[in-house]
């Protein structure tokens, strides 16, 4: 009978033990690792900034009753790198918000609104400072955008050297697309600081021609000065704008310009040199003609002149 009170006993006795002992046992899984979506849409993609960069916030909350410490591992694409914290601690019934910088994507590389996968990893390393022996590991994913980007630039050709008034000259002009996306020139603005100084646009072409990402073309500016124009260093501007960017409601513009100096009118040439070629061309034809006509008279004057003293030698030997 001792015996079997002894059993009872300590049945009781044992199954309190386990029972309090599961009740300190804390529960695996109360803590939850989640990121703030754009409007609570996870299919929502986060768009970088021009210079490759975007702030993601992620939270984890911890309903436990203890303390826990979280590691955290980050996945980026793009060859991005990843600035966030590497491990944190979120107290009891804490819901803790941490900022992922994401940077150093070079979006121009990419073609605009490429998606890729972000992956955040979280490790639940303590509860209440003591290390777990199985590691809870946590997900949560996003997807990141390139943005688009609408980059079109200009460049004038500088003159290779002066030009005179009333005359004219061509200067090139090339643009080129360094965004990420097909685009082309939406408008041109050009402008000179001289009144008397002519801009022929011959830059229609630029407005009809699309250009692939990374691709040029070009086209000529004829510049007249007229007959009247001073002495003076022209200023000329160029401005284009991005025919993708103006239809998304933006402005994107590029600029360049170059300097003109236009000098005075070349002289008229003198006529002086087919005036003395005449000169030149009379005298020869008066000396050829009067050269034969001299000595035709000398031959028949000595031919007289000898005739004549023959005959008077001859009346004085007759004589």
């Amino acid at each position: 009978m001792k015996k079997f009170v002894y059993f009872v006993v300590f049945t009781f006795l044992f199954s309190n033990s386990a029972m309090l002992t599961y009740a300190q046992e804390p529960e695996l899984g109360n803590w939850e690792l989640g990121i703030k979506y754009i409007a609570d849409d996870e299919g929502k993609a986060f768009v970088l900034n021009e210079n490759g960069e975007r702030v993601i916030q992620f939270y984890v909350h911890n309903t436990q009753m203890f303390e826990v410490e979280i590691s955290f591992e980050y996945e980026l694409p793009f060859e991005g790198l990843a600035d966030g914290p590497e491990s944190e601690k979120i107290q009891a019934g804490d819901n803790e918000t941490f900022n992922l910088i994401i940077e150093d994507i070079d979006v121009f590389n990419f073609a605009a609104m490429s998606k890729g996968e972000m992956k955040i990893t979280a490790t639940l390393v303590s509860r209440a400072g003591i290390a777990v022996i199985i590691p809870e590991n946590q997900e949560a994913v996003a997807d990141i955008e390139i943005p688009t980007i609408h980059s079109i630039t200009v460049d004038i050709a500088d003159p290779a050297g002066a030009m005179n008034a009333g005359t004219d000259m061509i200067l090139r002009v090339t643009v080129t697309n360094n965004g990420n996306i097909k685009d082309k020139v939406g408008e041109i603005d050009l402008s000179d600081n001289c009144p008397l100084m002519t801009l022929d646009n011959g830059l229609d072409k630029l407005l009809v021609t699309d250009l692939e990402t990374g691709q040029s073309t070009n086209a000529d500016l004829k510049i007249t000065a007229s007959d009247s124009h001073p002495r003076k260093n022209c200023k000329l501007e160029i401005t284009i704008f991005s025919n993708g960017a103006m239809n998304a409601g933006n402005s994107k513009i590029s600029e360049d310009e170059t300097s003109i100096t236009v000098e005075p009118p070349l002289a008229k040439p003198v006529d002086n040199q087919n005036d003395d070629d005449d000169d030149e061309n009379s005298v020869s034809e008066v000396v050829d003609s009067s050269l034969p006509a001299s000595g035709i008279g000398a031959i028949l004057l000595s031919s007289i002149m000898a005739l004549f003293y023959a005959e008077i030698n001859s009346k004085k030997r007759y004589n």
